[in-house]
């Protein structure tokens, strides 16, 4: 359910056009296809107006765009192509961003900035889903947080509940 409306069995497309959008563990960009590019695929039906407008915002949320917009997708580094998913995903002004693993494999600099990102885009009302094993970073970033153990809910809560929760902390955070 999306605003009260199911969203369950609904094309992709129609998904996206509800409001959810989705930034997928292994980035999968089209390599060889430019940055601006692959921007575009995550606005098909803009106007180019209203797609001139979004990629300014992305800019501002992710630099490197203004600087690799003509460069192929598959030759940037692990964490500018995240940045590209990311925004790419952003392109359709969602309600809802599912985040699978943004930190995967990336540089702590790199992380850093792209959580920096993650807050931003909450604060601008868009709910974000994250799927994280970096424990610490994800309960440092989110709202509410559910544990899974073997694909099940073990525990939920307030992250900062969580993040304080004697089991997390010996499971999770090392402590």
């Amino acid at each position: 359910m999306l605003g009260g409306e199911s969203i369950g069995g609904l094309p992709s497309h129609a998904v996206v056009r509800a409001g959810v959008t989705q930034a997928p563990e292994g980035r999968q960009l089209f390599a060889d296809m430019s940055v601006r590019e692959n921007l575009r695929a995550g606005a098909l039906g803009l106007k180019a107006a209203e797609y001139e407008r979004r990629v300014a915002h992305m800019i501002e949320l992710f630099p490197i765009i203004a600087e690799r917009g003509a460069q192929a997708a598959g030759s940037l580094s692990g964490g500018e192509q995240q940045m590209v998913c990311i925004a790419r995903a952003l392109m359709a002004s969602p309600r809802v961003l599912l985040l699978d693993e943004p930190s995967l494999g990336l540089a702590p600099k790199v992380v850093a900035r792209i959580f920096e990102m993650i807050r931003k885009v909450r604060a601008a009302g868009v709910a974000v889903l994250l799927v994280e094993q970096n424990a610490k970073l994800a309960l440092r970033t989110a709202e509410y947080a559910y544990v899974l153990d073997q694909g099940r809910v073990t525990l939920q809560g307030p992250a900062e509940d969580l993040a304080g929760d004697e089991r997390v902390v010996s499971a999770y955070l090392g402590g």
